[in-house]
């Protein structure tokens, strides 16, 4: 008799591997059936562990810009919206109105807040319970609700006795044109460049391509949605969301807009994030369908790109970003300046980081990889022991599991942090750019603006 007969314990252990591989061959036969035959993905994508902002030996800080995304806000659009038309589901009941912030992201930018604080305590660089005087530093945001309440709430975890007042130029809910991406001037050459841009995008096939590269992203959205059975498929006539329907619209103070699927899916995408960072059962956040962390990246995508198509064209941001680039350099050029808070909106980052020449970037922990909810871009200025002056630019933002747990964020917690590097720019040893490449940067780039008009 063979000696692997004889050992009982080799025996039972390939009755338990047989066994485990019918169960696992069952639940995928399963999964496809509940999915139509199609089968799901069920990997998980590993990130990597978030590892909180960068100090450097040798160097002190010197000052510190924050340009901000607001925190977890209602869709923008309410009741009985397109939006609602998309699926036969009922979305997520909203702490507040549409485009407000809600309840959960004051209290994320809150911890962000204090995140902050803890960091630049540890540098040294503010004392405890810091209190501001005169122009040391400056609290500025857009005049909508939920870019005023997010800098109220970080202000409040920062500075808790500072008392800072929270600057907005106007009447509530009106623009700012500082932190909106407005095409303040157009021609038709101009036009014909950012189109140009926009087109690259999607290849060989144009804008058609843009859409035709996502046709995996939104079968994802469509199984999530239950779109077949949406009032706007049928009233439509469609089971799908057509994939050669992208129109890009370039009119003089505006945005860039985008009629078709990618407008449709974006307003999809960004619903489904926001009620996956509200909703902590994976089964209610997906409508009963349990996606997987992939699936839900597919999703994020979609809002992605409808971002880099209306907002990261070289020339359309560097139009568009012109009145923040003013501010920021204007900013961290301020000698009595040690600390600034701007809240805009996603657009706002991404115009900024494309206009700066940023090499392309996609966030870990995270399912919308260019500007997730409240990420911030942070500038630094950095002075090394023989007074030469560096700076850091990166954007740090709180992982999706932070999010949707409202996790402690603290120097052994941290937030996410993600180091940009700048086209044409060389870091040293260190990783850290000359202050004045930096201060050249911005200038080049307000000054092309310049050349444009």
């Amino acid at each position: 008799m063979s000696k692997f007969v004889k050992n009982s314990k080799v025996t039972k252990f390939t009755f338990v591997v047989l066994a485990t591989f019918v169960v696992m061959i069952a639940i995928t036969l399963c999964a496809c059936s509940q999915n139509g035959g199609k089968q799901i993905d069920t990997s998980y994508v590993t990130e990597s562990q978030p590892t909180g902002m960068k100090t450097y030996d040798g160097y002190t800080l010197e000052h510190m810009d924050v340009l901000s995304r607001h925190n977890i806000r209602s869709p923008l659009t309410g009741s009985g919206s397109t939006l609602d038309k998309l699926t036969p589901h009922k979305w997520f009941n909203w702490t507040g109105k549409s485009s407000e912030l809600s309840l959960q992201g004051g209290e994320l930018e809150t911890i962000m807040g204090q995140y902050f604080r803890k960091y630049l305590e540890k540098l040294n660089y503010i004392p405890e319970n810091w209190v501001p005087q005169g122009d040391e530093a400056l609290f500025y945001c857009n005049s909508y609700q939920r870019t005023i309440a997010t800098t109220q709430y970080f202000s409040t975890g920062m500075l808790p006795i500072g008392n800072v007042d929270v600057v907005h130029k106007y009447a509530l809910n009106q623009q700012d044109r500082t932190f909106l991406p407005i095409q303040t001037f157009m021609n038709d050459t101009l036009k014909a460049q950012i189109m140009k841009e926009i087109e690259a995008m999607g290849g060989d096939d144009g804008l058609n391509g843009i859409l035709q590269n996502l046709s995996e992203e939104f079968k994802t959205l469509e199984y999530a949605l239950d779109f077949k059975d949406s009032e706007y498929a049928k009233e439509n006539n469609i089971t799908s969301f057509p994939l050669d329907d992208l129109k890009i619209n370039i009119v003089a103070d505006d945005e860039l807009t985008c009629e078709g699927s990618l407008k449709l899916g974006n307003t999809a995408s960004d619903a489904f994030k926001l009620q996956y960072y509200e909703e902590e059962d994976d089964a209610k956040a997906s409508f009963g369908k349990k996606l997987n962390y992939k699936q839900w990246q597919q999703i994020g995508k979609i809002a992605d790109v409808y971002e880099n198509a209306m907002f990261g064209s070289h020339t359309a941001a560097i139009c568009a970003a012109h009145p923040m680039l003013q501010e920021l350099q204007n900013d961290i050029n301020n000698p009595n300046r040690k600390f600034t808070f701007l809240c805009g909106h996603d657009s706002t980052i991404l115009s900024v980081v494309t206009a700066l020449g940023v090499e392309n970037y996609e966030l870990p922990n995270t399912i919308s990889t260019l500007t997730p909810i409240g990420v911030k871009l942070v500038v630094e200025k950095w002075k090394n022991a023989a007074g030469e002056e560096f700076g850091t630019l990166s954007l740090v933002y709180a992982s999706v599991d932070q999010l949707r747990h409202r996790s402690e964020l603290n120097v052994d917690d941290p937030p996410c942090e993600y180091q940009l590097s700048l086209e044409g720019l060389q870091k040293n040893a260190d990783g850290l750019y000359k202050w004045s490449d930096i201060q050249n940067r911005f200038a080049e780039r307000i000054a092309e603006y310049d050349k444009y008009k």
